[in-house]
């Protein structure tokens, strides 16, 4: 009895090989950039046809799990490649900005090269808006009665450590153990009495040089130095009219004359000559004036 109990038994235990995996099947569909939902609809007709997939209780979910797995995967995508994108966007720019500053530059190089000539034609320097120069280490302005000169100092720099000689002909100026900034002979004379210096805004050393002739242009502060073209001084009309006629009328002379030499024309001078040798002219109409030449 025993025996076949246990014989029943074990022809009752289910048998223990697996059954073969099931064969895959293959998908072919192609994908419309236009219509991506006709896609879906494809994959879901093959997945019914094909498996009981979409016949399980939890199947929205699986779903709905997988759609949001990939919308992650995408945005992740998106942010890694969003900065090279706008790497690549920034470099196309510069890129643009090089070649248009490539195609101004021998512009800009060719105006610089038109002021420089213009500055240099002559050998001389256009003056600064003072009628006076910049240079490296000191600037300097004038007018027909004074000439002012700045020269940068460090920050906080007191009147004690300035050495500042103001002499009739000769000028030094600096700071106490350095070599000096300016050491030269001046360009004309000046009235040392009536020559002043302050520092300005504790970091500018400001020199006031009274001329001694106050009827001249200086071409330069030091004899040396680079000297400016005195025939394009412009003064201001504020300073014309501070002066006394007299003066003022021999200033407004000086101004003629250099737009007439700009111009290539007769000084005053020169017109006042020829206005004479006319009258002459016409007073001794029996000389022949064919070789008088104005001089």
């Amino acid at each position: 009895m025993a025996i076949i109990s246990e014989f029943q038994e074990e022809e009752a235990k289910p048998s223990t090989s697996s059954s073969p995996p099931p064969k895959a099947v293959s998908f072919n569909a192609s994908l419309d950039p236009s219509n991506p939902v006709g896609f879906l609809e494809k994959v879901f007709d093959f997945l019914a046809k094909e498996s009981d997939f979409l016949g399980k209780e939890n199947v929205d979910k699986e779903i709905a799990a997988v759609l949001r797995v990939s919308k992650e995967k995408n945005k992740k995508k998106a942010e890694e490649v969003a900065p090279k994108v706008e790497i690549k966007k920034k470099e196309v720019k510069e890129e643009k900005e090089i070649k248009k500053e490539v195609k101004r530059e021998p512009m800009e190089v060719d105006k610089k090269e038109d002021k420089k000539e213009e500055e240099t034609s002559s050998g001389l320097k256009v003056p600064n808006k003072g009628n006076g120069l910049d240079l490296e280490k000191y600037s300097w302005t004038q007018t027909l009665q004074e000439v002012t000169v700045n020269v940068p100092v460090p920050s906080g720099t007191r009147s004690r450590f300035v050495v500042c000689e103001i002499k009739k002909n000769h000028l030094k100026v600096g700071l106490k153990g350095q070599p000096p900034v300016i050491d030269g002979d001046l360009f004309q004379a000046v009235k040392p009495d009536d020559c002043y210096w302050s520092i300005e805004d504790n970091c500018s050393l400001s020199i006031l040089l009274t001329k001694h002739n106050q009827m001249e242009w200086w071409k330069s502060l030091v004899k040396g130095d680079p000297e400016i073209d005195t025939q394009k001084v412009e003064p201001e009309n504020s300073i014309l009219s501070d002066l006394d006629p007299e003066t003022r009328q021999t200033v407004e002379k000086m101004m003629f004359d250099q737009r007439q030499k700009a111009m290539g024309l007769p000084t005053s001078d020169e017109l006042q000559k020829q206005d004479v040798l006319k009258k002459f002219m016409s007073e001794h109409p029996e000389m022949d004036f064919s070789r008088a030449k104005l001089m």
